[in-house]
């Protein structure tokens, strides 16, 4: 399995136009970070976790020529604003993208992209096949998707394992039943907003500390917004066995 983030930053995170702060006029390209999304790659599937306003640049920033199913974690809008471009690999590919997603997501998509469900159709509509997702286990191609729900301030929103791979972003609260299912995991992946005390996202020291709690062989940092710092510069103090992750990062698994 391959995985590869295609973004680690937060809307508070992104590059911005004219902005003269460290991480915007930093040289180092991890500190580059667009919205935060996962390609996640099988032997027979190609999934994407979250579609964010980033998302059409990212796919083409990675390379990606095939796309099987998007998997929501949540419905805020930096997650799934770039739903409608899914079109392309609709026309490319001659077929449907599968998506994933709980009962409060459909909702946002079905309000925020309602053409795609409208009865009215023309050409070059995003073609979708949609699938509701609970809490238990659900099947993409050969692979099991296993929800893991955690707490976005008082949003429950999901988190993903994946084979030896869990995925977690925006969390604040993680359940002990939910630390159970995600240790044994060899890679892990969880947010890290910034350093000081936020109301919904994990803090970097709350991330470290629940990592050490995970005990996964490694541990990469997202959901990374510019309070958190410079790349080079946090990565110093961490332990060896957790990493910030940056935009481009690919891992075999």
């Amino acid at each position: 399995m391959k995985l590869t983030f295609l973004g680690t930053g937060t809307s508070q995170g992104i590059p911005v136009i004219g902005c003269s702060c460290e991480i915007c006029t930093s040289s180092d390209p991890r500190n580059k970070r667009l919205r935060t999304s996962m390609l996640v790659e099988t032997a027979d599937k190609t999934v994407v976790i979250d579609s964010g306003p980033d998302f059409r640049y990212q796919m083409l920033r990675a390379g990606v020529k095939d796309l099987d199913a998007i998997v929501f974690t949540h419905e805020h809008k930096d997650h799934i604003a770039g739903l409608d471009d899914i079109r392309p690999f609709n026309y490319l590919l001659k077929k449907n993208i599968d998506i994933y997603a709980d009962h409060r997501v459909e909702h946002a998509l079905r309000r925020e992209f309602s053409y795609i469900f409208s009865d009215v159709t023309y050409p070059g509509l995003p073609q979708i096949n949609l699938h509701e997702i609970s809490g238990m286990p659900f099947q993409i191609g050969e692979t099991t998707f296993i929800p893991i729900e955690v707490m976005h301030y008082k949003l429950p929103i999901f988190g993903f394992r994946i084979h030896d791979f869990t995925y977690i972003t925006d969390a604040k609260t993680i359940s002990d039943a939910a630390v159970e299912k995600i240790k044994g995991s060899k890679i892990l992946v969880v947010n890290a907003l910034q350093v000081s005390e936020h109301i919904s996202h994990f803090t970097l020291e709350e991330a470290v500390e629940f990592a050490e709690r995970v005990n996964a062989e490694m541990t990469y940092l997202t959901h990374i917004s510019h309070n958190l710092g410079l790349h080079q510069e946090v990565e110093k103090a961490l332990p060896a066995h957790i990493r910030l992750a940056y935009d481009g990062l690919t891992l075999t698994l």
